[in-house]
């Protein structure tokens, strides 16, 4: 059963849709990375999804609670990271989460504060005010406050948006570690590299859902797997050999390395490999070239951008 669950979730703002028509399912356990371009809807949905803003049309509910009904008990399934979130800078951060932690009646808050601080490494800072930490300390602590109540759902909206390389990574390995406990999180980024990374399914958003799907299904869908021949010297027999072979569907060269796509790279491979030998090709490596996701999420966007005009 998902335990994330939008139909025909919609946003209007006036005359402008800012969400239409989305319908998407998360189970439970899985990372799914929500990517888009600026202003395609994704924080709508987030704040939407988490109870904060109500939709214009359509449902959501999280964990069996719909989300536009008894926000405070949807509030103890789930767990929210805004892109830029707010604490009281004149208090510790022991201070800040225990104030937070409040809000749950029945959580033992000071146990709950103090494990969530030495996760995220700032037990020792624990009586420093949050004002002089920096962005990245921030953004731990802010994961500690979403956390503080163990939700069963994480909503995080880019989290690692302007923080330095290092602080990044930290942050992406918390977010994996999180990962491995089991837990369901819905990750709104930009950052392709960290949503291959880190997430089990990709949906890419511009007001309307375009696509969800692991990321190895969206390239075999937009993308020919190409087989990588790399050869010790580029010859023009060998490249005809490969091109009068049956199951070679194209072929490109690059210098002295030869992309091929077959009808059957599994089968069709080592036929490929003796066929070149065979030609007087010496054959150095072979490999499958990996289309990154970003090519996947470029074409995706454009195609929609050339459909709207």
């Amino acid at each position: 059963m998902a335990i994330i669950e939008a139909c025909g979730l919609t946003k209007k703002f006036g005359e402008t849709t800012a969400v239409e028509d989305l319908s998407l399912q998360v189970e439970e356990g899985d990372v799914l990375g929500f990517l888009g371009p600026n202003g395609a809807g994704k924080t709508t949905t987030i704040r939407m999804l988490s109870g904060i803003i109500a939709s214009t049309s359509g449902y959501a509910t999280i964990a069996g609670q719909r989300t536009d009904d008894n926000v405070e008990k949807l509030h103890e399934a789930i767990g929210l990271l805004t892109e830029s979130p707010g604490f009281y800078d004149r208090l510790s951060a022991r201070c800040n989460l225990e104030f937070f932690a409040s809000f749950y009646p029945g959580l033992n808050a000071s146990a709950q504060v103090e494990k969530y601080l030495r996760i995220m490494g700032l037990w020792d800072r624990r009586e420093d005010r949050v004002g002089g930490f920096s962005k990245g300390m921030k953004q731990r602590l802010a994961l500690a406050r979403a956390l503080l109540h163990e939700p069963r759902v994480l909503f995080l909206d880019e989290p690692t948006s302007g923080l330095d390389p290092e602080a990044s990574q930290e942050v992406r390995q918390m977010i994996g570690r999180l990962s491995s406990e089991g837990r369901t999180i819905f990750l709104s980024t930009h950052n392709l590299a960290e949503a291959e990374l880190l997430c089990h399914r990709i949906a890419v958003i511009r007001t309307r859902l375009l696509v969800m799907d692991t990321g190895e299904e969206l390239r075999r869908r937009f993308f020919h797997r190409q087989v990588v021949i790399q050869l010790e010297t580029s010859d023009t027999s060998v490249v005809e050999a490969v091109k009068n072979l049956a199951f070679v569907q194209d072929v490109s060269e690059e210098g002295n390395e030869l992309f091929i796509e077959l009808a059957d790279p599994k089968k069709n491979r080592p036929e490929l490999v003796r066929a070149i030998v065979e030609a007087g090709g010496r054959v150095l490596e072979v490999t499958e070239r990996q289309h990154p996701l970003e090519e996947v999420y470029l074409r995706l966007i454009r195609e929609e951008a050339n459909r709207d005009s």
